[in-house]
């Protein structure tokens, strides 16, 4: 029995699979301005930073030692540590650890995490293969271009359903860069996304445990093996994307075509790239630098009666935990995010500790920060309000934080932020060697004397 939907399919879609596909293959090498080559180091940088630093995380040693089981030969390194592994499990791993932070880049516009998928892919396999700096980087731009622009295509609803759109759409990403690095002309590229497509990896449900950051891992996996599989004759509908019952149409009722062609070729998402001073998710982000302004300005927590919040109301549908157990639990509460602004006047990796979320000091913090939802306030913005016991009000009104597009992180707060995580694996020297190499990653002859350098 035919069964009716609320929204009916869309039969003129444009054949947007074979446009991403002709785009991916046929682009020029470093067809992009400047502003968009830096966009690229910076992206590649940052996430470089964000794989190495959680290397020696509980969920890295986990999902080690299950690909270990499968006995992986020795292609790629695993970043961060001594082991190597079989390209798809290093894009697996590298996906997890890249992510398990929450410190990487966001694409405001979608909320997606790109190059978590896209980088773990592409380097895995261009490691493997021998590849240059710059066929890296245009394979991210390129991957990171697709991916965004199917997110572009399906937000906010596609989100709203449940999906986590770094995963969901990742897939996508990575298999478009590695179709690139491995040279497939139109139809395996056309392909290779429509394997992707059946793959999407990722539910909103998994915040706050490891599954979250195992979604650009399987993301960037499942990405690498549609790539490889189109490359050896695997098919694919040559529709997958945009048919009735194809992948977008199937996940999400918003079905915004225009996204995939508009300038396709002259704007590039990366160019839209964000990158976290705080180790959380970024709708936390305001508050946090709200706190850290009000520590600033003198308020301290001994002289705090109540942290009063005004937020939009998806800050509290991500970020609404107000008695987190665990680090991971941390990076989604923004209680806990604004206890430790205040508290430290940052919020790194360490911040968001098991030990320090329940560090009996932020949580008496903790639960004198009180959130009002307020629509008129943009999701990206915050007002705040310090009560103090003297009766005492202190406002701060932040309308893009540290890190934003209209307040971005400057290369030297990056490669600090770089040095924070990577130092206390690799230490001072290696973190400085890799920091060299990344700022002439494009004239890299072959990226293995990088992945050398990341291993301890």
């Amino acid at each position: 029995m035919a069964r009716n939907t609320n929204v009916p399919a869309d039969l003129s879609a444009p054949p947007v699979t074979a446009i991403l596909a002709s785009f991916v293959a046929g682009h020029a090498s470093r067809g992009w301005s400047e502003a968009v080559e830096r966009e690229a180091h910076r992206t590649f940088y940052n996430w470089l930073g964000c794989a190495i630093g959680a290397a020696r995380h509980e969920a890295a040693d986990a999902a080690l030692g299950a690909v270990q089981m499968l006995q992986p030969a020795p292609q790629a390194t695993v970043l961060g540590r001594t082991e190597k592994v079989d390209i798809a499990s290093a894009a697996l791993v590298n996906g997890i650890t890249s992510h398990t932070f929450d410190f990487d880049d966001t694409h405001l516009k979608t909320i997606i995490h790109p190059a978590g998928p896209v980088a773990s892919a592409v380097l895995a396999l261009a490691e493997h293969k021998g590849c240059s700096g710059r066929e890296v980087l245009d394979a991210l731009v390129l991957g990171i271009d697709v991916a965004c622009r199917i997110g572009n295509v399906m937000y906010p609803d596609h989100y709203d359903r449940g999906w986590h759109i770094t995963g969901s759409t990742g897939m996508l990403g990575a298999a478009a860069g590695c179709a690139r690095l491995l040279k497939l002309d139109e139809r395996q590229t056309t392909m290779a996304l429509g394997i992707a497509a059946s793959q999407p990896v990722g539910l909103r449900e998994q915040f706050g445990t490891m599954t979250k950051p195992f979604h650009p891992g399987g993301a960037a996996r499942a990405g690498l093996m549609s790539a490889l599989l189109a490359s050896r004759g695997f098919t694919s509908s040559p529709r997958a994307l945009e048919a009735p019952r194809g992948f977008v149409q199937v996940v999400s009722d918003k079905r915004a075509w225009n996204e995939v062609t508009d300038e396709l070729g002259e704007r590039f998402e990366i160019s839209f790239n964000t990158y976290k001073p705080f180790a959380c998710g970024i709708v936390i982000h305001p508050s946090i630098d709200a706190c850290v302004q009000l520590r600033e300005q003198g308020v301290s927590a001994e002289q705090v009666e109540r942290i009063e919040l005004r937020v939009h109301s998806l800050v509290l549908e991500l970020t609404g935990k107000k008695e987190p157990k665990d680090g991971l639990q941390g990076k989604f509460s923004v209680y806990h995010g604004c206890a430790v602004g205040l508290l430290y006047g940052e919020a790194g990796e360490d911040e968001f500790s098991d030990a320090v979320v329940n560090d009996p000091e932020v949580v008496a913090l903790r639960n004198k920060v009180q959130a009002t939802v307020d629509d008129s306030i943009a999701e990206e913005a915050v007002r705040v309000t310090a009560v103090l016991q003297d009766g005492r009000r202190v406002d701060v009104r932040v309308d893009h934080a540290i890190g934003s597009m209209q307040n971005p992180l400057s290369d030297h707060q990056l490669e600090a932020k770089f040095g924070a995580l990577v130092v206390p694996v690799l230490g001072h020297s290696r973190s400085g060697e890799i920091t060299n190499t990344c700022r002439t990653f494009a004239s890299l002859p072959n990226v293995r004397s990088l992945t050398a350098l990341c291993r301890p």
